[in-house]
């Protein structure tokens, strides 16, 4: 087994006199591909800050193989202090790296790199980030959240990316389809320890709930231990001195065992205050359009929502997910077509983008509105700190400000604001960023108890297939298109995919025409691509033609080194999963050599034949 490129070992950190981190482990070797999964608070981000070098731990040992090149994509990334976009890509990038790469990274996010980052969007400065971390190649990828603010093209862009680059990668995600797709192994920090699954996400829960069952049965049997002891002492043989005191001391080690052994913390206690039943019709859309300008964000949509459906709306940033949520609740008014509202609507919208937060407010008062110690939950009354409980907030956090909130706290503040009200029809709007794992599942649970109404808009593709009942997906240029189930259903009915929207950047940097003289480096790179008598490689083909040897070679090492390992004596008898597993890999690589090699030989037939 080759040896480490990265390795932390036992690793103490305390903050603000609550230990954090004992005697945590990580180790990264070349290629990994490992996900990081815990609750909120569990220490998964500031482990990843330890790996880069950015926190100081206070005992234990990290090791980094000389050489090796890390890039961390931290949460909330800062890029105020450079001018623009690409300044900031540039700084993060090391001497005799390819910023040609960085550009081509830049036009595949829908940037052109001259953006002014006092004007970036979140998703927009998550994108530039990505940029940075992923242009330089590096070996080891420390990447916190890399899907939040991304929309499902960017997301899917992004996971592509990652299959195919030889960084090793390190991942911390709420999503679920983006971690089985990716991850090969499973680091699950719980309670300061890490305990690692040398096996993807997809079968982590399983795993996970098999440790918790036996460290339940051991917890069980140590009481019982300590019961039997206890009666012994108290009902024994009151000779032999000697024998009692050495059991009195086993007895009080048992204790200081019991005590000593940390509890998983509970979850979230969600819940949603239901409103009086409404009407059976909910909404009923005829027609309906709606434009601003010359662009159609709505273009003749008619659709109908009854009582206890969930309705997913799928499409990129910039299709008009917000507008469409506000035609059909009656918000905006369409500029024809109808919208036919039921009986009885009581409309709770959570809106995870936080604008709703004063970060001036502390933490009671944004539970309370500033009411004092109560908290109306629906018809009943629960104390503050109760109600904070319920969501995983300490008593003594009471005073916090909401500035200094990580996100994930953030989003379950937002939860516990929303489910205060009584509701029919629940609108969620990207419920999804920076909860962790166990929250998400309860939110499910309670949405499908839930008797009204739902509307999501979100790009967590497990979150919509485990949700929704039905789907208005963007269809392109202001057409929308309702398919029966959830995201697989709808990719299954029209046979793809959520499509990005082409030509943002240049409409957000000019008005000139396509390929005039104002339009985006995007926007030029594509036209070029489509345009069969500009007689030279696309940008997207030149990289493309330089970097396909090198993603050959690689797939020559492994498909190598499988038939080495199927070819070791006596594999399939002792263990047949592991055989099976090996000859898929085999397969898959195989099939992907074939196809770089054909790519490979089309662009540089189109090369000889361009002259280039």
């Amino acid at each position: 087994m080759a040896p480490p490129i990265l390795f932390l070992n036992d690793v103490y950190l305390t903050f603000g006199g609550n230990s954090l981190l004992e005697g945590t482990e990580l180790s990264v070797e070349a290629g990994d591909r490992t996900c990081l999964i815990g609750r909120n608070g569990s220490g998964k981000s500031t482990l990843l800050k330890i790996a880069a070098g950015f926190v100081e731990m206070d005992r234990g040992e990290r090791f980094l193989q000389p050489g090796t090149t890390i890039r961390y994509l931290e949460q909330e990334p800062n890029l105020l202090k450079y001018d623009d976009v690409m300044e900031y890509v540039v700084e993060g990038l090391a001497p005799g790296d390819d910023q040609y790469l960085a550009t081509l990274l830049l036009n595949e996010l829908g940037l052109d790199g001259t953006e002014k980052t006092t004007s970036l969007s979140g998703g927009e400065a998550r994108r530039a980030a990505l940029v940075r971390a992923l242009a330089s190649e590096p070996d080891i990828l420390l990447l916190d959240e890399p899907t939040n603010h991304l929309d499902l093209p960017a997301i899917e862009w992004l996971e592509n990316w990652l299959r195919r680059c030889k960084s090793a990668l390190v991942l911390i995600s709420h999503d679920r389809r983006f971690l089985s797709s990716l991850s090969r192994k499973t680091v699950w920090m719980d309670r300061g320890k890490s305990r690692t699954l040398n096996r993807g996400f997809g079968e982590f829960e399983d795993w996970r709930d098999n440790l918790l069952e036996e460290e339940e049965m051991q917890r069980h049997k140590l009481g019982r231990k300590i019961a039997r002891e206890e009666h012994w002492i108290t009902h024994g043989v009151s000779g032999r001195r000697k024998r009692n005191v050495r059991r009195l001391g086993e007895l009080g080690d048992l204790k200081a065992q019991k005590r000593d052994t940390r509890k998983i913390a509970t979850g979230v206690n969600i819940t949603v205050s239901e409103g009086e039943a409404s009407g059976k019709l909910v909404a009923k859309l005829h027609n309906i359009c709606k434009s601003f300008g010359d662009k159609k964000i709505v273009d003749d949509l008619s659709a109908i929502i009854q009582r206890g459906d969930r309705v997913g709306l799928i499409g990129p940033n910039g299709s008009g997910k917000t507008t469409l949520v506000n035609l059909i609740t009656g918000k905006l008014a369409t500029d024809s077509g109808k919208v036919k509202l039921g009986v009885k609507l009581d409309l709770l919208l959570i809106d995870q983008k936080r604008e709703m937060l004063d970060p001036q407010w502390t933490l009671k008062d944004a539970m309370t509105d500033g009411t004092g110690d109560m908290v109306a939950v629906g018809e009943e009354q629960k104390h503050v700190f109760t109600y904070m409980k319920d969501f995983l907030f300490l008593p003594e956090q009471a005073g916090t400000p909401i500035s200094v909130l990580s996100g994930g706290e953030r989003g379950r503040l937002m939860l516990a604001r929303g489910f205060r009200h009584p509701s029919n029809l629940l609108v969620l709007d990207e419920p999804t960023n920076d909860l962790d794992l166990e929250t998400l599942d309860l939110m499910q649970e309670k949405i499908a108890e839930y008797e009204g109404t739902v509307i999501l808009v979100s790009h967590d593709r497990d979150f919509l297939d485990r949700i929704c009942t039905t789907v208005i997906a963007y269809e392109g240029e202001g057409k929308w298109q309702q398919y029966a189930g959830g995201y697989s259903d709808m990719i299954a009915q029209r046979g793809h995919g959520v499509v990005k929207i082409t030509g943002k950047a240049a409409g957000r940097k000019s008005n000139s025409g396509s390929g005039g003289k104002g339009a985006s480096s995007t926007e030029k790179n594509q036209n070029a691509a489509n345009d069969l008598s500009a007689n030279k490689l696309s940008f997207t083909q030149t990289h493309a033609l330089k970097t396909l040897p090198k993603e050959i070679e690689r797939l020559e090492f492994e498909i190598g080194k499988l038939k080495t390992a199927l070819g070791a004596p006596g594999l399939y008898a002792k263990d047949p999963k592991k055989f099976d597993g090996w000859v898929k890999a085999l397969a898959k690589r195989e099939g992907s050599l074939v196809e770089k090699e054909n790519d490979w030989l089309e662009l540089e037939a189109l090369r000889e034949e361009f002259g280039e």
